[in-house]
């Protein structure tokens, strides 16, 4: 059986030691407690930051170009030959999140052989989305392409999965009737929290940059605790950033959670044992960490 390595034809990494650590950075809100101290100062001279969407990092970090990187949860469970998770990171929920949501004509139940559009910028809201579908028995008519103004929306779509900042500031209910909070469905059906993306390092980064890898990884936890003692001011930017009200976006982070703990260790066991379950991956996920 061929590795993961080999399917997705990564070639065999050429480090240059001398080279900066590139690390990856989520362009919405979501992360924005993380990388407050980083965003602050905290980046040293041997770091260089790249920011992107989800998706543009996973693709980053598959092809050699990032060292450290956020990615989503399941690209991890496609990938998780090549890399390491690094701990207690992570964007995650008890319940409701506000910024993963499938945007429907019709309740989840009666979307079976209807019309789904999922993003194409989250490998997990996707993966969370065809889960949901396959437990419910229900299997609707997905595709998959850019969502992030109402007007990407097709014509012919009876659904939409949005993430992230347009999640939350789109006009989506002008089009659908009903929103469903992913994190919500996920916790109604299985009482356990929700991991949407892990930071991780590259194995062959890891263990050639040891050291260096550890001290980023300090830095992130320096950077989340800045982030979190000075949340009114996180609160504040992402408000003005989106032309949300600023209670809007304190609830939301509130409702998301930064780190990874046990039980969220133990969603994300379930979560990659579902997938594989139900023919979502090819084989059972080992989860691995730094």
């Amino acid at each position: 059986m061929n590795t993961i390595r080999e399917e997705i034809g990564i070639r065999k990494d050429k480090f240059n030691i001398e080279r900066k650590l590139l690390v990856g950075k989520i362009d919405y809100i979501n992360a924005s407690p993380v990388y407050y101290g980083l965003d602050h100062g905290l980046v040293p001279d041997w770091i260089d930051m790249v920011e992107g969407p989800p998706a543009v990092l996973n693709a980053m970090i598959q092809n050699l170009q990032l060292d450290i990187s956020p990615v989503s949860s399941a690209f991890y469970g496609m990938n998780y030959k090549d890399l390491l998770i690094l701990p207690d990171l992570s964007i995650s929920c008890h319940d409701e999140v506000l910024s993963v949501v499938l945007m429907s004509d019709f309740p989840i139940e009666e979307l079976d052989g209807k019309t789904v559009v999922l993003t194409q910028d989250s490998a997990t809201s996707s993966a969370l989305v065809r889960l949901i579908s396959a437990r419910k028995k229900i299997f609707p008519r997905f595709i998959t392409k850019r969502l992030r103004a109402l007007s990407d929306v097709p014509y012919q779509a009876h659904a939409a999965m949005v993430i992230g900042d347009a999640a939350m500031t789109q006009p989506w209910e002008d089009r659908f009737r009903y929103r469903m909070d992913l994190g919500k469905l996920w916790h109604d059906s299985t009482g356990m929290p929700f991991v949407f993306a892990l930071w991780v390092v590259r194995k062959e980064c890891a263990r050639k940059r040891y050291d260096e890898v550890k001290k980023a990884l300090d830095l992130f936890y320096r950077s989340r605790r800045d982030g979190y003692c000075n949340i009114d001011r996180v609160i504040a930017s992402g408000a003005q950033r989106l032309g949300l009200k600023s209670s809007y976006v304190r609830r939301y982070f509130e409702l998301l959670h930064c780190d990874l703990d046990s039980l969220k260790i133990k969603a994300l066991d379930y979560f990659f044992l579902s997938l594989y379950e139900n023919g979502l991956l090819p084989e059972k996920v080992d989860v691995t960490f730094f």
